[in-house]
């Protein structure tokens, strides 16, 4: 067993290297180019996340399936995440998470375009969409759009489920002496009050918990900094500098680091805002709305909130803290970090850690449910929420770090097969693109 650990760990290693690193950040260049700066539309696409069309075709509202996208986004990777960039990167590691957030915008938009086009909707009147029916009704590649679906529904159960379950009861017992099994019992009978009634009910809570989450976060995280202002644009001239030289530990320059600076400042921005994985798409398929450009532009913006607003923030905060420098890593990091300002530090890190994990559970049971219902039909719906509420019971009370590798390489072979679609329809995206903005004057 040690040995097939250790081999999982090694496969996950190469996987989330270089190799996926170079595919993804060069696929969000090709498109930005390719769309010729579709960021430029940013404030529109904002506005438009506010706009309601109930007489579309869809499921939910634009607003609804931008908040179930973030929910599954902002997780543990937007706090956790980053800490561990910066403990193996340095503080310029951030520099390169915010710039994969500024060119994932535009792979966000393409992605969340292409599942509007090609979705379909199922025996059962909702609307189901995704890399899998784009790679299917776009490409006639009906078998790397199963293998999309069989990837997701792995690593949905791992990263999305067990190993987010696990979070929340191992940091209610030591933080608040909640035994696993009371966290357990209590997370499953709310993530069966949110899922059971399908998207319509996941976006409900949603469009109420992620706004209110991460409004706490990041207005607790400014006032941290508010805080320590003096240490601001210390914090911000390092994280530039260490992004091109990054500083060692011991006070020089450590330039044979810089690899590592680019590779897991990148790395922990694709992994945190998932664009290019294919996952926000399958929700983005539900959204009521006459143009796919439309819930593309929408969803691209979650790019932005997760990683341009909320990793920002959060490197800021750990940066300036200094704690970096004395070798600690990871939660460890965060912990620390937050623990400087006593009492907020504390509670917006826990608070943050709790809703964050939380909505990440009800938003990844979605993807699954989806790529499972691809891969068996509708009628696996029902079995399928019973069993993911089974394994976040499961999953709070036992540690399963073979279980986080193993989602973690499903995770990142989501990428493939969805990437190539977004490559191979360029021409479309760009078509559907031009068409809208010809009629659309802004």
């Amino acid at each position: 067993m040690a040995y097939f650990e250790k081999l999982l760990d090694e496969v996950s290693s190469y996987i989330w290297g270089w190799p996926l690193i170079i595919l993804l950040f060069g696929t969000h260049i090709f498109l930005t180019i390719r769309l010729g700066f579709i960021q430029r539309y940013l404030f529109y696409a904002i506005k438009l996340s506010f706009s309601s069309e109930k007489t579309d075709k869809g499921d939910i509202s634009h607003f609804g399936a931008l908040t179930t996208a973030l929910a599954a986004t902002i997780g543990t990777g937007n706090i956790v995440g980053v800490s561990t960039a910066i403990a193996l990167g340095g503080p310029g590691a951030v520099f390169w998470m915010w710039l994969t957030g500024v060119f994932g915008i535009a792979t966000k938009y393409a992605e969340a375009l292409l599942s509007v086009k090609y979705r379909i909707q199922s025996e059962d009147g909702t609307y189901s969409g995704g890399p899998m029916y784009v790679l299917e009704r776009g490409l006639n590649m009906k078998w790397l759009g199963l293998l999309f679906a069989v990837f997701t529904a792995i690593a949905a159960f791992g990263i999305g489920n067990m190993v987010q379950a696990n979070s929340i009861a191992t940091m209610s017992e030591s933080n608040f002496g909640i035994p696993r099994y009371v966290v357990g019992i209590i997370l499953a009978v709310l993530t069966f009050i949110v899922i059971i009634g399908g998207v319509k009910s996941i976006a409900r809570v949603c469009e109420g918990l992620v706004p209110f989450m991460a409004i706490f976060y990041i207005v607790g995280c400014l006032v941290i900094l508010i805080l320590n202002y003096e240490k601001i644009p210390e914090t911000i001239i390092l994280i530039i500098k260490g992004a091109f030289a990054p500083v060692a530990i011991t006070g020089g320059v450590a330039g044979g680091i810089l690899k590592d600076t680019i590779r897991y400042g990148i790395a922990r921005g694709l992994f945190s805002n998932e664009s290019g994985l294919g996952s926000a798409p399958i929700v983005a398929a539900a959204a009521r709305t006459d143009e796919p450009v439309k819930q593309a532009l929408v969803s691209s913006t979650g790019t932005f909130w997760d990683t341009v607003v909320i990793c920002l923030i959060t490197g800021l905060t750990v940066v300036s803290s200094g704690d970096w420098m004395a070798g600690k890593g990871g939660a460890e990091l965060t912990t620390s970090a937050f623990s400087h300002i006593r009492y907020l530090g504390p509670v917006v890190l826990n608070v943050g850690l709790l809703t964050f994990v939380f909505s990440t559970i009800i938003g990844w049971s979605y993807y699954g449910e989806k790529a499972a219902e691809y891969i068996f039909g509708t009628r696996i719906k029902l079995m399928y929420r019973i069993l993911w509420v089974i394994f976040v019971f499961i999953g709070s009370m036992l540690s399963l770090p073979i279980v986080w590798t193993f989602a973690d390489i499903a995770n990142g072979l989501m990428a493939i097969p969805n990437l190539i679609s977004l490559i191979l329809l360029s021409g479309v995206l760009v078509s559907e693109t031009k068409r809208y903005f010809e009629r659309v004057k802004i």
